[in-house]
């Protein structure tokens, strides 16, 4: 296994929609233990392929406590929502950036899992978050772009000067 490098916002690869996998082989399956990998190196409690530079639908997320839950997502998407709740969120993309983003409180969704089998997962609380978060990420989208211009402007300074200052 082996950790990969997390694209940093604002690269325009981030911005990219992700294919879905057409088949589950064993370089899907490195692919995911390396993502799984790097979230818990990072550390964080999920990633999408494409914050690898990975454009595939596949996510990996672990949102307990205890750091022993690891989901794979294949080709997730998300089939039922409903509530809302508000939570703070972070991401290994824009580092050092926590802000409140508003999501469906409950969600549903449908996957494959790493031998190809269909599968569900209901999630509330952080883990709907989490779930969501990363399937925005498949979709082309970080969590930035929940909030206003203004806050997005702030948050793209910050990192240019934080880029700046470790060059």
């Amino acid at each position: 296994m082996s950790l990969l490098p997390i694209l940093r916002f604002p690269d325009p690869r981030l911005k990219k929609i992700a294919a879905r996998v057409g088949s589950i082989d064993d370089g899907i399956r490195r692919l995911a233990r390396d993502m799984a990998e790097t979230m818990y190196e990072a550390p964080g409690i999920g990633l999408a392929a494409t914050q690898v530079d990975v454009h595939l639908r596949l996510i990996v997320v672990d949102a307990s406590e205890t750091r022993d839950q690891l989901l794979t997502l294949i080709n997730p998407e998300v089939v039922e929502q409903d509530g809302q709740q508000v939570h703070e969120e972070g991401c290994l993309s824009v580092p050092g950036v926590y802000d409140k983003v508003e999501r469906a409180a409950r969600v549903v969704v449908r996957y494959l899992d790493l031998d190809g089998g269909e599968r569900t997962v209901e999630a509330e609380g952080l883990l709907a978050v989490c779930l969501q978060h990363e399937i925005d990420h498949l979709q082309g989208k970080v969590f930035v772009e929940h909030l206003s211009q203004l806050k997005q402007l702030r948050i793209r300074n910050k990192l240019a000067k934080q880029a700046r200052i470790t060059a």
